[in-house]
């Protein structure tokens, strides 16, 4: 085995490492935006049931409600005013600070994966 075959074998061992190192981040990163995707659509759905009055008895709308409850929890108590509310439709402003700052956390988790990649 001469110099240029061995060289070459070594490019090529450390090209090949890079790329699954990218290949990694390249899933890590869209593995956070995925679940990201997936709190926020869920914490949205969450808003819109409660902004049009969904029955909280019904399977689907218990499920969302169920779901989303722990990550709106930190955010229940953010305004001081009582959640307003038309008949039976009620606004949740926490619903949405909790679809901002989720939302947020996201892109900034995904950034970061995407700065370190190499």
């Amino acid at each position: 085995m001469d110099f240029q075959t061995q060289n070459n074998s070594s490019q090529n061992d450390a090209f090949s490492h890079r790329e699954r190192y990218a290949h990694r981040h390249d899933v890590m990163q869209r593995v956070i935006e995925g679940a990201g995707s997936l709190l926020t659509s869920l914490l949205a759905i969450r808003f819109v049931f409660s902004l049009l009055g969904a029955n909280p008895t019904n399977g689907f709308a218990s499920f969302i409600y169920n779901f989303t409850a722990p990550f709106t929890a930190p955010f229940y108590n953010l305004f001081s005013y009582d959640h307003p509310s038309l008949g039976i439709a009620t606004f949740e402003g926490y619903t949405l600070v909790a679809i901002a700052v989720y939302g947020l956390a996201t892109l900034s988790l995904a950034k970061l994966v995407a700065i370190t990649r190499y």
